[in-house]
């Protein structure tokens, strides 16, 4: 039966409208994104993200800023990036301990990791190590257990604040060997090993990016690797786990996008993030912060938050750590 011609001409006038709609959905980026970064301009996240951030802006044809709000441990910014608006225009690239401890560790966060956000997918692992100055006795993990026990109490432990990877990771280590060492916490990582460097404390838990200089240019020494397997940028340091067993810790860097942004976005933007970690140059350059390239998408990644979010929790309880 053929269709009346009113009928007809109302279906193209509403096909006509909808068409430039479609066309600027199809065309996204058609303007700058911002890249949140909820920590201070120079740490590990700060410079995954510029990394990725300059190859996604080649990539997609539109310039990726990153966008520095550090505050509260990281819930300033991942707050703020949680109320933007859902097009795809302002992302959250953060690690995943602003985003799956920070919630054991103060009362209100201000964003849900749950229902704020899309998951995109993850970007990068980073290498962390347990480091000592040059004049503490112990050269590996075993040393350090049988240095602390005989001397409990006596053996400082540096982090980058309480709360922080660095402290927890601590506090799992002197749990599931029985030692006990005494936590000194810094305003930030860089402070943290400049005392380590000088011999104020002896040992810490740090992640490469904020330590590989200075283990490079001979100032500190690795005792062990914290990922739960070798690492490429030191692939002769053994993992904590290979002496204290089912202990270890790979931390991830992800991207996100708030809540409601359209599902074509999301897989564009993550399909981007897939073509820009197989980059060589880009390979090269997380290599060279101690980093590897991580393609995890988003409903893998959405399964690792729900997983992680009562590990972490158990963790902060038994540490005994709050910061509100």
């Amino acid at each position: 039966m053929p269709i009346p011609r009113r009928t007809a001409l109302t279906l193209l006038a509403l096909a006509a409208a909808s068409a430039p709609a479609l066309a600027q959905d199809s065309k996204y980026p058609s303007k700058p994104v911002t890249l949140v970064v909820p920590q201070v301009a120079g740490g590990a996240n700060d410079a995954i993200a510029r990394i990725v951030a300059q190859k996604l802006s080649e990539t997609l044809g539109q310039q990726f800023i990153v966008d520095n709000r550090p505050g509260a441990g990281g819930n300033i910014g991942t707050a703020a990036t949680a109320r933007a608006k859902a097009d795809g225009y302002t992302l959250l690239l953060t690690a995943d301990s602003a985003y799956v401890i920070n919630p054991a560790l103060y009362k209100s966060t201000g964003f849900d990791p749950l229902k704020d956000f899309e998951p995109v997918g993850t970007v990068a692992s980073s290498g962390y190590v347990v480091v000592a100055n040059n004049h503490f006795a112990p050269n590996n993990i075993a040393e350090l257990i049988t240095a602390a026990k005989a001397a409990p109490g006596k053996i400082n432990i540096a982090s980058a604040g309480n709360g922080t990877v660095n402290h927890l990771f601590g506090e799992m280590l002197g749990k599931a060997a029985g030692i006990d060492m005494t936590h000194v916490p810094y305003k930030g990582a860089s402070a943290a090993v400049t005392d380590l460097v000088g011999g104020t404390v002896q040992v810490s838990v740090q992640s490469l990016p904020s330590s590989i200089a200075f283990i490079k240019g001979g100032k500190l020494k690795v005792l062990a690797v914290v990922n739960e397997k070798r690492i490429a940028a030191l692939p002769d340091v053994p993992t904590v786990g290979e002496t204290v067993k089912n202990l270890g810790y790979t931390p991830w860097y992800g991207v996100f996008a708030p809540a409601g942004t359209p599902k074509a976005i999301v897989a564009q933007l993550q399909a981007a993030i897939g073509q820009v970690l197989e980059a060589p140059d880009v390979r090269e350059k997380l290599a060279g912060i101690g980093c590897e390239p991580l393609k995890i998408g988003p409903e893998p990644l959405a399964a690792l938050i729900r997983k992680e979010l009562p590990r972490w929790a158990k963790v902060v309880k038994e540490a005994d750590v709050t910061l509100d």
